[in-house]
C-alpha cells in the first residue's frame, strides 16, 4: 500500500514515530517518509539512526497550519501522532494542551484537505473515553474533529479515521521504563498510585501494525480499537521485582483507576470484529450511509450487545505475572 507513496507523520520523533518509520522502511518502498516535529535534537538523533534516502525532516509545530501545509505537499497518507500527552502536565498547563491537541488537530485536518491527501489516521488514547482529565478531554475533542472532517472534506476529499489504544509498553514516559529506572537507582519499593489500578497493555510494534492495517481497512469516520489485554499494577510490580511490596503514593491529578476504550454510551454505535472494535460515527457522511459492518479488506463484524463496555478492569483478558515477564524480555524500550 505504501510502495512509491509519500507518508507524513506528525510528532514523528516520538516512540510511535520511530517504530512506525522503521516498520515502513522495512516492509515497503515509499517515495518519501516525512518526519514532522518541533524537536530538532530528536530529529538529529533520528538522522543518525535512519540512513535512508526516502526520509525527509521538517521542523514545525502542528499549531502552525502553514508549515504543516508546506510539509504535506504531494503527500498521500498522514499519521497524526503529535500531542501533549502527560496527564499532570496538562492539568497544570491546560491552554497549552488545548492549543496542541485540539487546535493542532484542526490544523492537520485543514492542511490535509487543502493538500489533497488521500487518507489520514489520528492516534487517540483510552483516556479520550469518558474523560476525567484535560488530556483525555482534548483527545476526545480531537477524535470528534477527525470524524467530522469527513463531512468537511466531501465525497472526493481525504478520508479521516482514528485509532484508539491503551498504554504502549516501553514508550517514553510510560510506567515500565520509569519503574526500571527507579530500581536501577536502588529504590527498594516501587511507587504505586493505587493497588487496584488496571491498564490496557499494548506492545509498541503491535500498535504500529494496527495503525498500518487500518489504512487498508478504513472507509472514513471509524474509531478503531484493538482487542488487547489488561494489566493489574500490582502484577506488574511483582513481574519486575519478584515481590508485591510497594509504596502507595496516591492517585495523581487527573488519573483514573481504570481505563475505558469503548464506553457503554456508544455501545449502539460499536461493531465487533475478530481482533478489534469499530466505533462508528453518530453522523452520516457524503449524503449516503456507509456499511461499516464490512471493511475495505472484506472483514465482517457484528453489533455488540446493548450496554457493552470495553473496560480495563472488567476485560476478560489479563496478563499474568509470568506473561508480563516474558513480554518484558521482548519489549522495545525507547530512550
Amino acid at each position: 500500500m505504501f510502495d512509491n507513496k509519500s507518508i507524513l507523520i506528525t510528532g514523528g520523533t516520538g516512540s510511535f514515530g520511530n517504530r512506525f518509520i522503521k516498520y515502513i522502511l522495512d516492509n515497503f518502498e515509499p517515495k518519501k517518509v516525512i518526519v514532522f516535529s518541533r524537536d530538532e535534537l530528536k530529529q538529529f538523533e533520528m538522522q543518525q539512526q535512519f540512513k535512508h534516502s526516502a526520509i525527509r525532516y521538517f521542523i514545525g509545530n502542528v499549531r502552525d497550519k502553514e508549515r504543516i501545509l508546506t510539509a504535506m505537499r504531494d503527500v498521500d497518507f498522514v499519521v497524526h501522532a503529535a500531542a501533549l500527552k502527560q496527564v499532570p502536565a496538562a492539568e497544570y498547563n491546560p491552554m497549552e494542551c488545548i492549543k496542541t491537541n485540539i487546535m493542532g488537530a484542526q490544523n492537520v485536518i485543514d492542511a490535509a484537505i487543502e493538500a489533497g491527501v488521500k487518507r489520514v489516521i489520528a492516534l487517540s488514547t483510552d483516556k479520550a473515553a469518558n474523560p476525567v482529565n484535560l488530556y483525555g478531554a482534548t483527545k476526545l475533542a480531537s477524535d470528534k474533529l477527525f470524524v467530522a472532517a469527513n463531512n468537511i472534506a466531501g465525497a472526493k476529499g481525504p478520508r479521516f479515521s482514528v485509532v484508539r489504544y491503551g498504554n504502549v509498553v516501553g514508550s517514553r514516559g510510560s510506567v515500565v521504563p520509569f519503574f526500571k529506572q527507579q530500581l536501577a537507582e536502588g529504590l527498594e519499593k516501587l511507587p504505586v498510585t493505587h493497588p487496584d489500578m488496571t491498564r490496557f497493555w499494548l506492545p509498541l510494534i503491535q500498535g504500529v501494525e494496527f495503525v498500518v492495517k487500518n489504512f487498508s481497512r478504513m472507509q472514513g469516520g471509524e474509531i478503531f480499537v484493538p482487542k488487547i489485554p489488561s494489566v493489574a499494577i500490582v502484577d506488574l510490580v511483582e513481574a519486575l521485582t519478584g515481590s508485591r511490596d510497594y509504596d502507595v503514593i496516591g492517585i495523581r491529578p487527573g488519573e483514573k483507576m481504570h481505563e475505558i476504550m469503548v464506553p457503554e454510551e456508544v455501545s449502539h454505535q460499536t461493531i465487533e470484529f475478530s481482533d478489534h472494535y469499530v466505533i462508528t460515527p453518530a453522523i452520516s457522511f457524503f449524503e449516503k450511509e456507509l456499511d461499516y459492518f464490512t471493511n475495505r479488506l472484506g472483514e465482517t463484524g457484528k453489533k455488540v450487545t446493548e450496554g457493552f463496555e470495553y473496560h480495563s478492569g472488567t476485560n476478560p483478558d489479563f496478563l499474568t505475572v509470568e506473561q508480563l515477564r516474558e513480554l518484558d524480555k521482548t519489549a522495545e524500550y525507547m530512550d
